[in-house]
């Protein structure tokens, strides 16, 4: 049975085994606002059904900003000479975590740009002691590391790692990922790998890249299932303007638009063929509606958000893109807002470390072979 426009509510599809790639690209074009109402229905009560009410709450620590990495679209470009570089100590990074615990949040995720000056050692001492002193869960965002330093960083207890392959069609991904010398890059194989070390695996997509087609977007969508993935973040291609691709023109042949209203039908779709993955309803979507974009994106099959812990001096620097939502606010306001935000749709705050429930599921297998779609 495809996934087609019965009305909300009627027994429509919610497996990729069976929603066809033609079906994806349908829900992708999309437009009639009360159409779209039937995805929406469906993809909250997916989202109801296998994660339930719980908004999990993750503790953003952005603990640098050097990269090597020249990333088109980026404003940590290793190429920008004008940007103030910092990397926070490890008694500042302590101190967010410590808010964290304070906050009642059930993780921290640790982000910066793939930086080499964070060694592998120094990161596992960080986990090992986050660990061992507190409750919480330990996400890990440092880019493409290591095999060894993955290995080390799980060893130390790191829970879950992100790291997004932001488009399916290689010719793009490098366009925007141009590679560094002598080194191959094969992110989908990274996140495999992240998954037999143990870790509760994160990735996703952009949305709206120039040159990214709809076939391209529902390639995206089948491939978060085929990866099996834990966690799934989302976003419009939003560049910095003092990158390579900032005054991108979009290709007109087929060209997805970079919209919040994409992105929405995107996570939408992430829900239906990953139904117990995580889903958070990102900062990207705040800044392109302050007013309500976290609030649509959790009605729209998300579970998650990530309020910033980042000390206030450093979060202009952290500019990955401009106009970033929140930038101003205290970690303190920051979890007001996001409270009441989540309690004004009758949401509740999660508990707990909220692990992936198909994080959950896959580990009580015997057989490694289970995927996320029921």
């Amino acid at each position: 049975m495809a996934f087609n426009r019965e009305p909300a509510g009627a027994n429509v599809a919610n497996t990729l085994k069976e929603m066809e790639h033609k079906e994806i690209i349908r829900w992708l074009r999309e437009n009639d606002p009360q159409v779209l109402e039937e995805l929406w229905t469906r993809a909250d009560d997916v989202r109801k059904q296998n994660v339930g009410d719980q908004v999990h709450l993750r503790g953003l620590i952005e603990i640098g900003n050097y990269c090597i990495r020249q990333c088109g679209y980026c404003g940590l470009n290793a190429s920008r000479k004008d940007i103030e570089r910092y990397r926070m100590t490890r008694d500042e990074i302590l101190g967010c975590v410590s808010e964290a615990v304070e906050y009642g949040y059930g993780t921290v995720v640790i982000q910066a740009g793939e930086d080499p000056g964070w060694s592998g050692q120094f990161i596992a001492d960080l986990v090992s002691e986050i660990k061992s002193t507190t409750p919480l869960a330990v996400t890990l965002s440092l880019g493409e590391r290591s095999d060894d330093e993955l290995r080390l960083w799980r060893s130390a207890g790191a829970d879950r790692y992100l790291l997004r392959f932001e488009t399916s069609n290689r010719r793009l991904f490098e366009r925007i990922h141009p590679p560094l010398p002598n080194r191959a890059s094969d992110r989908q194989a990274m996140l495999l790998w992240m998954g037999q070390l143990g870790y509760e695996v994160g990735s996703g997509v952009m949305v709206g890249i120039p040159g990214q087609t709809y076939d391209d977007l529902a390639r995206d969508v089948e491939t978060f299932a085929r990866l099996n993935l834990d966690m799934i973040g989302l976003g419009p291609f939003i560049p910095h303007p003092d990158t390579p691709l900032g005054a991108a023109q979009p290709d007109p042949n087929d060209q997805t638009p970079a919209s919040e209203e994409l992105t929405y039908r995107v996570m939408a779709l992430a829900r239906l063929v990953c139904p117990r993955a995580n889903i958070p309803s990102t900062s990207a979507l705040a800044t392109l509606n302050l007013a309500e974009g976290r609030e649509l994106g959790l009605s729209r099959g998300a579970n998650v958000v990530m309020p910033n812990l980042t000390p206030q001096k450093y979060r202009p620097m952290y500019e990955i893109y401009p106009a970033k939502a929140c930038i101003q606010e205290t970690a303190k306001q920051c979890r007001a807002c996001m409270r009441g935000r989540i309690e004004s749709l009758g949401r509740t705050v999660g508990d707990g470390s909220g692990a992936s429930p198909n994080y959950t599921a896959r580990h009580a297998q015997e057989s490694g072979d289970a995927t996320c779609v029921r």
